[in-house]
């Protein structure tokens, strides 16, 4: 990937941003929201972490994406909604076959859930780790008390232990709604912050961006920490965020348990194509 320096008290050269940008989409194995490609290019230097240069990045991926010039963004407030109709009941039935899934956990010691704050992660969550049949929770700040009821009766339905495997933003609210969310499940024998940390943020040199002083948690982030940073996860490499869950769920996840759940399943899929 071409290195580009960019200067961003000056106005960014678009056109090689946007080539860079690109690039930085299609790395990834997943899609990718305008969120997540803003805060790359913060990290890199490339943009100042301004409500002005995300509209901008905006304006500009967009106009080129209608010339075909630039890669699809995700988006995941709007959607096509339809009901799923069929042929006929050969065409049902092999589509029932082809969704079929049994309980991918059955037979593991623990319940893993994994935890994000941004909800624009879930898709690259579920795109990485969904095969295993792992939830995901997307708290998208601090969750209602009618998604805390829900997940508490979701962990509660598995009749194991759980644990919640959770990656935020490195700043005073973002270690404060995991805080929030666990005190209030109450649910967990286990929780574990997989990103961002402080040593995280220095290990993959993400740029902090100052710190909100009017906020009411930020003494106390200080006094941990040592300073009133923001670091956002979407800034953190993709491979590297799946490569943090990989090794925290590594810990818990039993792949003998989970060979022997899909061949029951193949099994099941054969039966409904009869």
């Amino acid at each position: 990937m071409t290195e580009i320096v960019c200067d961003t008290s000056h106005r960014p050269d678009w056109p090689a941003l946007l080539h860079l940008a690109a690039a930085i989409v299609k790395s990834y194995d997943t899609q990718v929201t305008l969120r997540q490609l803003f805060y790359r290019l913060v990290a890199a230097a490339l943009l100042p972490n301004t409500t002005n240069a995300y509209k901008s990045l905006s304006r500009y991926t967009a106009e080129a994406r209608r010339a075909s010039m630039f890669p699809a963004l995700m988006d995941r407030g709007r959607t096509i909604h339809r009901y799923t109709s069929f042929t006929g009941a050969v065409e049902a039935r092999d589509w029932l076959a082809s969704i079929y899934r049994r309980d991918r956990t059955e037979g593991q010691r623990v319940s893993v859930y994994l935890g994000v704050e941004k909800a624009g992660i879930v898709a690259q969550l579920q795109e990485w780790f969904g095969d295993l049949g792992v939830p995901v929770l997307a708290l998208g700040g601090y969750g209602s008390q009618t998604y805390v009821d829900d997940v508490i009766e979701d962990v509660e339905a598995t009749g194991r232990p759980a644990v919640l495997l959770y990656a935020g933003d490195h700043d005073p609210s973002g270690e404060d709604i995991d805080r929030d969310f666990t005190a209030r499940t109450d649910c967990w024998s286990e929780v574990r912050r997989v990103a961002l940390t402080a040593e995280q943020v220095e290990r993959y040199a993400l740029p902090p961006q100052p710190g909100k002083e009017t906020d009411s948690r930020a003494r106390r982030f200080v006094e941990r920490h040592g300073r009133l940073v923001q670091v956002e996860l979407d800034a953190l490499p993709p491979d590297v965020l799946r490569d943090l869950f990989t090794d925290a769920m590594a810990e818990f996840w039993n792949s003998e348990a989970h060979e022997q759940v899909l061949a029951r399943e193949a099994t099941d899929r054969r039966a409904l194509k009869r």
